[in-house]
């Protein structure tokens, strides 16, 4: 179980422990698709996404904002997670080694609540950002 920071001890510009995925395999795109329920054959079918102009198949964008998820329970456990944003800048590509990054960017306290913002992004093998967001956590 995650045992969270207490809001005395983290400070703005705090980093979270990046994760490091292992490279985005086709083995993975097909146990997701079965998992989310999302078949679409652009992410599984390489013919079909070279047939709309796509080098190969690639990960679900939902795949990627889950690998946000986890780094934020990573940090605290699921309850204490009150906001989880994405925007997605990239695809990702089968064999991209992905990193997960977080790292505190603001305090505050509302309602009742110490809370905790966060920029939390995936970032691939070239150091580019296949997906930017934010997330906010409330921490005792």
């Amino acid at each position: 179980m995650t045992t969270a920071p207490k809001f005395d001890q983290v400070k703005v510009g705090d980093e979270i422990k990046p994760i490091v995925l292992p490279p985005i395999s086709r083995h993975q795109l097909a146990l997701y698709c079965g998992g989310s329920g999302d078949h679409n054959p652009i992410h599984v079918d390489i013919d079909f996404a070279k047939k709309f102009g796509f080098k190969d198949v690639f990960a679900h964008g939902m795949l990627s904002m889950a690998f946000l998820g986890r780094i934020v329970t990573s940090w605290v456990p699921q309850s204490q997670v009150r906001v989880l944003g994405t925007r997605f800048t990239s695809i990702t590509w089968v064999g991209d080694v992905i990193t997960v990054s977080g790292k505190v960017t603001g305090k505050r306290e509302e309602g009742g609540q110490k809370l905790v913002d966060l920029e939390v992004k995936c970032t691939n093998q070239n150091g580019q950002d296949t997906l930017q967001g934010n997330a906010t956590v409330a921490l005792n």
